[in-house]
């Protein structure tokens, strides 16, 4: 096994959204995590050829938009003082037909303290020594227990797009 750690400074995870009024840009770095997968001969990660493990770790304090008073509104709609952090499991990969380094993920989201299932695509490539994955998958917030916000004449629409960008360094 070829085990990977995920690199807090240079990950980050961004998510858009829609409201009536403008459109809703939030990013975090600091994402935490591990990724272990199986090596092939060369060393090279074998990603469609054994079901590799992985998790994910986001604190959810972490999340800015650039408006503090939305960004404070924020973390009241998610209530991070109950659930502080977003948690990813990764159960399975496939790889995309016709398309070279693409895969699709699936696993397991935990957000506000439900958990469902979930999928995406991404794109996986060496960065220098270590594997850059970048990717993404829409999300419908009511899946997790949160009605879309409210805020006087702002309304948000449910759907979220999350985009993530991780380096991922070998272990030790």
């Amino acid at each position: 096994m070829a085990a990977f750690s995920v690199v807090p400074a240079r990950s980050q995870v961004r998510i858009e959204a829609r409201s009536n009024v403008h459109p809703i840009h939030l990013r975090a770095d600091g994402l935490e995590g591990e990724v272990e997968v199986e090596a092939g001969p060369d060393g090279r990660p074998e990603l469609a050829t054994a079901a590799p493990r992985g998790r994910l770790s986001l604190r959810v304090e972490r999340l800015r938009g650039g408006n503090p008073l939305e960004d404070v509104e924020l973390q009241r709609q998610v209530d991070g003082a109950r659930f502080p952090t977003i948690e990813g499991v990764l159960s399975a990969v496939e790889p995309l037909p016709g398309a070279a380094s693409c895969y699709r993920l699936r696993g397991v989201v935990d957000f506000r303290g439900v958990a469902r299932a979930c999928a995406g695509e991404v794109a996986l490539e060496e960065d220098g020594e270590g594997l850059r994955l970048r990717g993404e998958a829409v999300f419908d917030i009511r899946d997790f227990g949160m009605e879309p916000p409210r805020v006087l004449l702002l309304r948000v629409e449910p759907e979220v797009r999350v985009t993530v960008d991780l380096v991922l360094e070998p272990r030790p």
